[in-house]
């Protein structure tokens, strides 16, 4: 991988780079689309990483549909596919990790210690591998789009990120991988991230600003007998999450929450 990038680098190409643990969907193929438009050259990676998951989350579970996924990935006529074993990302007494303090502490970072650790960490081994001029992410990950731009800041990585908007179901739910855990009657109870968020918006569309306020109505669509537990509902500051007393431009409002044992993101920023 690391020869065939450096070949198409040094011919002049625009390489771009699409990170996935696979189980593609729609979300993921805007990205692999907004890259073609970009990009004369693009990677796509695969990869479960296994230092993002914490004890007892779902890495043994996580979806895994690769030749589905090549078969997707082939039709939008993507040239390179790295999908390497987690032995060789993490060969034997390796002991370096990338820990981005501070911002990859919070929300995301606070429920799921360690989680933004493993993700800069195989994030920063794949820029190298790869060395792209821009890779692509999604807007649903808000927390661990913050915790890459500093990452990529911090370690002067030669890459431009690239976050793209979120992709939906008619209904409103967020695309993810992990949709795929859910029943019936979840996937219906998931929605309630979505109204949430939704109603959010249309206060800050009619000019109401105070976090206090914004957050005990988001906060109602979460109480008991919704069969979805909360994890945060934040409104925060996007590029450092700290979290702000009134909305003002370019404000991130996040949610995440369990639908079950399905835990599920969400967000969207206010300009």
């Amino acid at each position: 991988m690391q020869a065939i990038c450096r070949e198409l680098r040094l011919k002049g190409a625009v390489l771009g780079l699409v990170p996935t643990m696979g189980a593609l969907h729609e979300g993921h193929l805007s990205l692999v689309r907004r890259a073609r438009t970009e990009c004369n050259a693009l990677a796509v990676s695969i990869f479960v990483n296994p230092l993002q998951f914490g004890p007892g989350e779902d890495l043994a579970r996580y979806p895994r549909t690769f030749e589905e996924d090549c078969r997707l990935l082939e039709a939008q006529g993507v040239e390179l596919l790295f999908a390497p074993e987690a032995a060789e990302m993490y060969r034997p007494g390796a002991v370096t990790t990338v820990t981005v303090s501070e911002v990859g502490d919070r929300l995301d970072g606070a429920s799921r210690p360690g989680h933004f650790t493993g993700v800069a960490t195989v994030v920063a081994k794949l820029f190298h591998i790869v060395g792209p001029s821009r890779a692509y992410f999604g807007q649903k990950d808000a927390a661990q789009l913050a915790v890459l731009h500093q990452m990529a800041r911090d370690l002067n990585f030669d890459v431009e990120i690239v976050g793209c908007a979120i992709v939906r179901d008619a209904d409103g739910l967020a695309l993810s991988s992990r949709n795929k855990y859910l029943s019936t009657t979840e996937r219906k109870q998931a929605l309630v991230l979505h109204q949430a968020l939704l109603r959010m918006e249309k206060m800050i569309a009619e000019g109401e600003r105070q976090n206090d306020v914004l957050m005990r109505e988001g906060t109602k669509f979460f109480q008991a007998g919704t069969g979805v537990r909360l994890d945060y509902l934040a409104i925060v500051d996007p590029n450092t999450l700290v979290p702000i007393a009134s909305v003002k431009g370019n404000t991130l409002v996040a949610v995440a929450a369990y639908v079950g044992s399905t835990r599920l993101i969400d967000n969207f920023i206010s300009t």
